[in-house]
């Protein structure tokens, strides 16, 4: 994947493509089933080949679209997804694995609720703008801009600090976070999260959180 990226680079518009390789790999498969549609008279075998690699292409492009909306908008999709929701155990917040294999969270970002995606390998905490702007949130201009490596490639996005995150019993102030414009309207917990719980872990499929100071239950 690293290096069909690498050579989109190279293309015209080369940067566009790369940022979004799904549209790339559904323009190759429409060329090829125009090129296969009009050789096919001539060569039917090589015609006909071409564009059914093409047509099977253009359809796992569209399976593939559906899959990420699916995945990556959890206030289209997660409903239809039956995501499990968390409960609160005692001081611990528990979350269920999810059936696509993730762990979300309902939380509230200065008070409005937004669904998160919790990812260890993310350093930093990520929410779209359109969560920026409904919390209330700027880009603060003092902090600078990161850049993003996500499956679509590289991407800036602006460093901002969410004033309070709740979830369960947790309750973070001042949380370093980025706004992140290429990420398909998902909200990311990263580490920086995590690391100011007093621990967590996975326990049977369930994400245990524990926080240092437990709070009175949040409304998510």
């Amino acid at each position: 994947m690293a290096d069909f990226i690498e050579f989109l680079h190279t293309l015209p518009y080369g940067d566009v493509f790369a940022a979004n390789p799904l549209l790339a790999v559904a323009l190759l498969a429409l060329c090829l089933s125009m090129v296969g549609g009009a050789i096919r008279k001539g060569a039917p075998a090589i015609g006909g080949l071409m564009r059914g690699v093409g047509s099977f292409g253009l359809v796992a492009v569209l399976v593939l679209t559906v899959i990420d909306l699916a995945r990556l908008n959890p206030d289209l999709a997660m409903p239809q997804l039956g995501v499990p929701e968390q409960v609160v155990d005692g001081e611990e917040t528990h979350v269920p694995l999810a059936g696509d294999g993730h762990y979300w969270i309902n939380a509230r970002v200065n008070g409005h609720p937004v669904r998160f995606l919790v990812d260890t390998g993310a350093s930093l905490t990520a929410i779209s703008p359109e969560t920026a702007e409904a919390a209330g949130i700027d880009a603060q201009s003092v902090l600078g801009t990161v850049r993003l490596e996500t499956a679509n490639g590289s991407a800036p996005a602006h460093l901002t600090s969410i004033d309070r995150l709740e979830t369960g019993t947790i309750r973070a102030k001042d949380l370093r976070a980025v706004i992140a414009p290429t990420m398909n309207g998902m909200n990311v917990l990263g580490m920086n999260f995590l690391s100011r719980l007093e621990r967590w872990s996975v326990e049977d499929g369930t994400l245990v959180l524990v926080p240092h100071d437990p709070q009175a239950p949040a409304q998510s």
